[in-house]
């Protein structure tokens, strides 16, 4: 049971110290947005929309994660060197 118990805590200090060292930073995020934002729409990317947006976003880092907010609200979540941006577009309300 202890060396079962040793691997376990290794493996999760291992998987800390890659989630640490693996954060996205402000720039990747910023680019992420960028991206994504030019990518979803013609008349954003002729806007440049994604670099304002990117522009005006906080960047939030939680040491093993991170997210960049515009207006109290979430844009992007990273993590393990990963930046997911949300769909930002508001819901449509069925009659």
């Amino acid at each position: 049971m202890t060396r079962q118990f040793m691997k376990l805590t290794v493996a999760a200090a291992l998987v800390i110290v890659a989630a640490l060292a693996l954060n996205p930073s402000p720039e990747k995020h910023r680019a992420t947005i960028s991206e994504a934002l030019s990518a979803r729409s013609e008349i954003a990317s002729l806007l440049r929309l994604g670099r304002i947006t990117a522009f005006f976003s906080e960047y939030h880092s939680l040491a093993v994660a991170s997210y960049t907010t515009v207006n109290d609200e979430v844009v992007s979540i990273g993590a393990f060197g990963y930046v997911h941006v949300r769909n930002l577009e508001p819901e449509r309300h069925r009659p």
